[in-house]
């Protein structure tokens, strides 16, 4: 496939394709190979897009998805990764989302808190991640319980369990790690809301490169590369979203 060289200048104006990775999903890339640092089904997708456009790839890694976008709206990046939303959506542009993954709750073990219908309730804190996708879903839909916020969703579960709040937010996979790790915590069944991951870039950048990144992910989940991903990178509770 030989791409348009103008086309190839709207991705990588400065002659590489800089791709915003946010390192606190361990759905999107995390660091704990020793084969591959970083690694994750982003950053498979990142080179095979780099590939495609005939450029070298240079890895941004954030360690908050607030930090990831952030890069990408100021044009300090070119493509990124990150979960649909529409208060993000004023500065970059999302194609349809890749993969799904679901946002949940967290309870210390003896929590009398058994359901999400349980939560939004007068008194409750609720720890999230700061300027994470399930954050800004949650302060758009809570009316009755309280957000706290800590840096990064990776600290999270160790802040609740530290400033003794009764509920964490977060990923899923994230959460389901943490309570493996400390033991005395337990994930709600069920999950408060969807989060469709995709791909982005700077709204600045011209329609045609807005078409030809939205009519690749669409190819990446038709021929299974998305899909495939998620089974190398072992990564259970995603699954490859619809056709956009």
């Amino acid at each position: 496939m030989t791409v348009d060289p103008s086309l190839v200048a709207q991705f990588a104006p400065t002659g590489v394709l800089r791709v915003s990775l946010n390192m606190g999903n361990p759905v999107l890339a995390h660091s704990r190979t020793a084969v591959e640092r970083p690694a994750g089904l982003s950053i498979d997708l990142a080179r095979r897009l780099g590939r495609e456009l005939g450029v070298d790839v240079r890895l941004l890694e954030f360690d908050t998805a607030a930090r990831s976008v952030e890069a990408l709206a100021a044009g300090g990046a070119d493509i990124g990764f990150m979960a649909i939303d529409p208060q993000r959506a004023s500065s970059i542009e999302f194609t349809a989302a890749y993969v799904q993954i679901e946002g949940v709750y967290l309870v210390p073990q003896d929590s009398p808190i058994f359901s999400n219908d349980q939560v939004d309730q007068p008194g409750i804190r609720i720890m999230v991640g700061a300027g994470s996708a399930y954050a800004l879903y949650l302060s758009r839909n809570i009316k009755q319980a309280q957000l706290v916020t800590v840096a990064t969703s990776e600290a999270v579960v160790d802040a609740m369990l530290r400033d003794k709040l009764p509920v964490a937010a977060g990923v899923r996979q994230q959460l389901e790690s943490d309570a493996r790790r400390v033991g005395a915590a337990r994930v709600l069944e069920g999950r408060f809301m969807v989060i469709n991951q995709a791909m982005a870039m700077p709204r600045d950048r011209s329609a045609p490169a807005h078409a030809y990144l939205a009519d690749f992910v669409e190819r990446m989940k038709r021929e299974g590369v998305v899909a495939e991903g998620l089974q190398r990178h072992g990564i259970e509770g995603a699954r490859v979203a619809d056709a956009g």
